[in-house]
């Protein structure tokens, strides 16, 4: 399983950005994915996924601002983030889990693929 993660750039505060991510696996619509960031000196954070089922989740400090979708033919996830802030500098990684369980994965150790990151900076 291969991700590959785009879209990340630089972008004023208020500004909006749309990631995306790439999955080369048979049984896309299978997997659960999410979206995580890692500010310099910070843990990785889990920022949103979308589970088989097409169930959501996100983190509070991103919640109606930033939405995560998914195309199985195309074996694409996106987020699309709006109203972006300074604090939202990170680079961002996209990851697939096999899963059919009902909630989406949260946790970054559960999920065992991974994309290689890309970089927003919010700034003006």
């Amino acid at each position: 399983v291969q991700l590959q993660a785009s879209g990340g750039g630089l972008v004023q505060p208020g500004g909006s950005l749309r990631l995306s991510c790439a999955a080369s696996v048979r049984t896309f619509s299978n997997y659960c994915m999410g979206w995580f960031r890692q500010a310099p000196g910070k843990e990785r954070e889990f920022v949103a996924g979308i589970n088989w089922n097409g169930d959501t989740n996100y983190a509070d400090s991103v919640k109606g601002r930033f939405t995560i979708s998914r195309d199985n033919p195309k074996k694409m996830v996106y987020l699309q983030m709006n109203s972006l802030k300074a604090e939202d500098t990170a680079v961002y990684y996209c990851a697939g889990e096999w899963n059919f369980r009902t909630t989406v994965i949260v946790t970054p150790g559960e999920y065992s693929y991974w994309g290689q990151g890309t970089l927003v900076t919010v700034s003006s």
